[in-house]
């Protein structure tokens, strides 16, 4: 894979897609760009009130993800991104409005916002969705131990999950690759990772040949 690549690597809270996006920028020598969590100065306060700082939030993530895909774009070199700007709009903010935590004037000024911008911007060559079942999500993310994240509630990751889905079945931007986790431990055994690698590179393979054609 010698050509540019740009992937985006998606996937729920807690599916892993952090520790894959690290493994595949170190395994490929493409230039990471990580979802901005620890210096993210709504988060904590987010999750203790996510009616009160749901648009803050979002516009935060919108405006750093936006910073991000146009690095990827104007580089010369590959990269990958821990989650994209698409599901900034399609999951968490539509999330936030159909569960009642953004209200229906924030959510139409922040998607015009996001429309907006996402005019300027070229698609990654490929989406690779990691996919975990809710109950394994729930574990992942009592293991990692983030304090601001163990009180989540289930039916917002339900949530979460279903708007992933509807996303990822309607999502006409480019290739997509669905990875299904629940049995893939591929930070700690090689094989596994060994499996997703090579889903990965048949799948850019078939945008390559499209793109000669």
């Amino acid at each position: 894979m010698t050509s540019k690549r740009f992937i985006a690597v998606a996937g729920n809270i807690g599916s892993g897609k952090t520790t894959l996006t690290r493994m595949l920028s170190d395994h490929y020598s493409w230039e990471p760009h990580f979802e901005v969590v620890a210096s993210n100065p709504y988060l904590s306060d987010f999750y203790s009130d996510m009616n009160r700082w749901s648009l803050q939030l979002q516009v935060f993530f919108l405006s750093k993800r936006f910073q991000a895909h146009q690095m990827i774009a104007n580089s010369k070199i590959s990269a990958i991104q821990d989650r994209s700007i698409y599901e900034d709009a399609y999951i968490f903010a539509r999330a936030l409005k159909e569960g009642g935590q953004m209200d229906d004037r924030d959510y139409e000024n922040y998607f015009e916002l996001y429309s907006t911008m996402t005019q300027f911007l070229t698609p990654p060559d490929l989406v690779v969705y990691v996919k975990r079942s809710v109950p394994c999500l729930k574990e992942r993310i009592k293991e990692r131990g983030r304090t601001f994240e163990q009180n989540i509630p289930l039916d917002y990751l339900q949530l979460l999950e279903r708007c992933y889905e509807d996303w990822i079945n309607q999502y006409d931007l480019g290739k997509v690759l669905v990875v299904n986790a629940d049995s893939l431990d591929f930070k700690n055994k090689q094989e596994d990772f060994s499996y997703v690698c090579s889903k990965i590179e048949n799948s850019l393979q078939e945008v390559r040949r499209v793109n000669l054609c």
